[in-house]
């Protein structure tokens, strides 16, 4: 996702959590949850580091996971004395990695690739310390979407806009997206990108949060 930095404004009650992510829908999850936090964008360039995963032939899990650390360690190299949290997600249908659209082709592309099947959505977080991994977790969701003709899936991205170059399966399950789907196997945040449940386990353990 690359939608705009967000900061919360509570103040810490224990170590300072960071999260390493210019998405939105991340720090609202983080922010609604009563999580006190502060966000960065981290420098890594992730179509390079996926690009090599694939080259490599590592699986879904291993490439989502492997961005969510790289983009947690590229922040808590230079705040180690901050709790990093890096997440990512990546979409897979038969074996094949979806990545955000950079275009409108882009996106109907992906949405017909995906329409009338099952994909599987995996969203990995990760939590640094002092330069160093201290707690991650990866999930994944089976989204079922529906049959979708050109007419409705161009319908669609004209009312999403710039929202569907956000995410790898060009849709937002909160918004519009929801109409593209007969079922959805699994947790709802983590279909928003951020396995938010066992990430507020560990920070309660951390006593980042009290609740």
């Amino acid at each position: 996702m690359s939608e705009p930095d967000s900061t919360s404004q509570a103040t810490f009650q224990a170590i300072g959590l960071i999260l390493a992510s210019g998405s939105q829908t991340r720090a609202d999850m983080l922010s609604n949850a009563g999580v006190p936090f502060t966000a960065m964008r981290p420098r890594i360039d992730e179509a390079e580091i996926k690009a090599a995963l694939l080259a490599e032939g590592a699986p879904a899990r291993d490439i989502a996971d492997t961005l969510a650390d790289m983009k947690a360690r590229s922040i808590s190299i230079v705040e180690p004395d901050k709790l990093v949290l890096g997440s990512d997600q990546v979409v897979v249908r038969d074996s094949k990695l979806f990545s955000k659209a950079c275009t409108r082709g882009d996106a109907v592309a992906t949405l017909k690739a995906l329409s009338g099947g099952i994909h599987e959505l995996i969203s990995a977080a990760v939590i640094y310390e002092a330069g160093q991994p201290v707690w991650r977790t990866v999930d994944s969701v089976k989204m079922t979407m529906r049959p979708l003709d050109d007419g409705f899936i161009e319908q669609y991205l004209d009312a999403i806009g710039d929202a569907a170059f956000w995410s790898a399966g060009a849709y937002q399950l909160e918004g519009l997206g929801a109409q593209l789907f007969t079922r959805v196997d699994g947790d709802y945040f983590t279909v928003l990108g951020l396995p938010l449940l066992p990430v507020l386990d560990y920070l309660r353990r951390r006593e980042v949060i009290a609740l």
